[in-house]
Formats: C-alpha cells, structure tokens, sequence
C-alpha cells in the first residue's frame, strides 16, 4: 500500500552551499578558552574537568632526524590530532557558532572542522545573499576573538538548481563578505563530490579509479593470499568506497551505478578467481555479496530503521513521517510511512524523504517489525538478497 501526503511545491528555488575551510583549525584551540567552555557551557566540573585540564597541559613536542631531536617545546595551544577526544573537544569548542549562525536563519551542518551553510533562496531574493554575507562577517569575527581563522582560499561555493537561474545568480556571488569566491561546479564535502547538478557523476568516477587502483595492487599479490585475507584487503581497500555515503546515490540512473558495478564484479572475479568470460551473477551469489543497486538500498533502510526507533539524528528522523489513517483500516498497525508527492520532473524523488518510506512500505511486515537493529540487518539482506538474484535465476 502506498500512502501520499500532500506537501506545498515551491518551483524555481536555487540553493547555495557554501563549505567553510579553516586553517589548522585543530592546532590553534585555546586551552583557557576551551575550558572555560566545558565548564560554564557544558557543565563539567570537579574532578572531570581537572582531568581535562590534566591531559591538556604540560605537552611538549619535538623533532627526530636521523636519531638526532630538537629542544622540547611546551605545547600550549591544539588539541591532539588522531585521538578519540580531539574532534570532541574541538567540536565542544565550537559550539557557540551555532547560535552565531541561527541567529541569521540560515541552515547549517557541523562535522569536527567542517562546516557548511546552506539556504535555498528564489532567483530574485538578494536580501538572502546580503543575510548569508552577514552571517559569514559574524563568523569571521568570532573566529578572530576565538584563534580561528577562515582560510578564504580554500572555502567553496555551489549554486544548486535549474542551470539558467544558477549562472545568473553565479554572477551575483563575487564575494562573501570580502573573501572572493568563484562558485565551482563541483565541490568536495566530506570525501563526496557535489556536482551542480547532483548527478554524482564526478564522485562515482572517482570512487572508480581509486578502487580499480587498489584492486591492480591486490592483483598482484593475490597468489601468496588466502581467500580470508584478499576478501579482507578487498573490503578494506575497494567495498568500502563503494560503500560510503552510498545512499546518495538512491534512485540514480542504472547507466551511472553501472561502473560501480563492474568494480564490484572485478573484486568478485579477483577474490573467486574466476574469468571475464564467466558470468558474475553465480559468483556474486556464492560470495553472498549484495549488488551495488541493494548495498544503497540496504543503507537507507537501515538509515530508516534507525530514525523509527530513535538511534539517528534528529534532522534524518524529521524526514520521515509514520502513516496514521484518517479512519480505521487494516494498515494503521502495519508500520507504514507517508510518502510525500513529489514533482516527477525534478530530483525530488531521489530525497532521503521520498525514498526511505517508498522502500519502506515495500518491505515485509517480518523485517520492518525486527526488534533489534542487527536482527532488522539479517533479515533486510535476506530479503534484498532474494530480491536482486532469486528474481534473475
């Protein structure tokens, strides 16, 4: 059963995103400030907040050549680098930027030291430029009074929406707030390309070399391998670029996923040890592997999963409405979700909040009903699984 709810269509909205790059954000933390902080924003004190003060204090860093080290020097400013604390405290360290930034009601998202602001705006709508200029100058100036620095050369912009109306805002954004930015057509945001057109192309073509790149390297030790180690260099190197962030890629043409596929199929035929000429579906199956196409399904359903049952942020499970019949029907006990209209000629239909309850509502009542995430994960590839090959066979 498919169930619409009706939503309120805005046409010919462009969005801007711009991603915020700042210059060795990590090294240039204030102990003082950053303690001020846990304690009179956070809360901690007492013996907590002695124990940060002890693992910030008394560092000391040098240089070792050749057997030869330089002088100790006090470490007074950072947070270290590769540890399980460093992005914590520095993301504890810049929360008030949040406040900063809805003050000028504009949407943002912060991961360690990324952070991107984005709005979506109407062609004509300058007085939304002039508020994203004015909340960049805020930034700017909290940054300064907390030894942050913006570096302008590496901050990006890209316009988003129908292309006549972004090259004609592309010529409105010059600068923001005095740093001068060319909007780019492809941006990278946490290792994934964004194209203007959000076709993904860009990132699927990288995710392709990069694996067919480790893949000729395990080509050529896969003799002295066991099939338990190559399996495991494969997943490491090659399943997991396939993998990440693949759920945005739901609802893509066929002819894009298509070269994640063939990656896919050549680590099969490495691992296997089987021939071009061979076809790949048996060995897919025998290796229990999921396509490409059911991998990113399988992702935003657990995504789903997730947000139903309170362990996913609060801006993915926001996306998602449960479905409540006006009257009394056999579905309202099924677990069903709403799935909002969309116009068929945009990229609406590839939304988080149009797929997920579109694949959802698909499911068999046995796998949405699953009472733990890893029971909900076994019988979610099982039935993906049955779908992407029983059905060929």
């Amino acid at each position: 059963m498919t169930c619409y709810w009706p939503q309120k269509r805005d046409y010919f909205l462009l969005s801007i995103l711009v991603l915020l790059d700042l210059s060795a954000a990590f090294d240039t933390i204030d102990h003082g400030i950053l303690l001020h902080r846990l304690e009179q924003d956070i809360g901690i004190r007492g013996s907590a907040l002695q124990w940060f003060k002890s693992y910030l204090s008394d560092r000391y860093q040098f240089v070792n050549v050749n057997g030869h080290s330089s002088q100790c020097t006090r470490v007074n400013y950072g947070v270290p680098q590769d540890s399980v604390l460093g992005p914590i405290l520095f993301t504890l360290y810049m929360l008030p930027l949040g406040n900063i930034i809805r003050k000028h009601s504009i949407n943002f998202h912060c991961y360690a030291d990324d952070t991107q602001l984005y709005l979506s705006m109407k062609p004509d709508q300058n007085d939304q430029i002039e508020k994203l200029n004015a909340c960049i100058s805020d930034i700017k100036t909290w940054m300064t009074i907390n030894y942050l620095l913006l570096n302008p050369e590496k901050t990006e912009v890209i316009i988003l929406g129908p292309k006549n109306l972004r090259d004609a805002l592309s010529a409105q954004i010059v600068s923001l707030d005095g740093i001068s930015i060319a909007p780019n057509s492809t941006v990278r945001n946490l290792g994934v390309l964004l194209d203007q057109d959000l076709s993904f192309k860009a990132h699927i073509s990288q995710a392709c070399r990069t694996a067919f790149f480790h893949l000729r390297n395990i080509a050529k030790i896969r003799n002295i391998l066991s099939k338990s180690d190559a399996e495991k260099l494969i997943h490491a190197f090659v399943t997991s670029r396939l993998d990440y962030c693949n759920s945005l890629l739901a609802a893509c043409p066929k002819s894009s996923l298509r070269s994640l596929q063939l990656v896919q199929n050549a680590a099969a035929r490495l691992l296997a040890g089987t021939s071009r000429r061979d076809h790949i579906t048996p060995v897919l199956v025998s290796l229990h592997w999921l396509p490409v196409d059911s991998r990113i399904k399988f992702k935003i359903l657990l995504l789903t999963y997730k947000a139903l049952h309170g362990m996913a942020p609060s801006y993915i499970k926001d996306l998602i409405v449960p479905y409540q019949p006006i009257r009394i029907l056999r579905s309202q006990n099924a677990g069903l979700l709403v799935v909002p209209r969309i116009s068929k000629s945009t990229v609406g239909g590839r939304a988080f909040s149009h797929q997920a309850p579109v694949l959802w509502n698909k499911l068999p009542a046995h796998v949405r009903e699953a009472d733990s995430v890893s029971t909900f994960k076994v019988r979610l590839k099982t039935f993906l699984f049955g779908q992407a090959y029983c059905q060929t066979s």
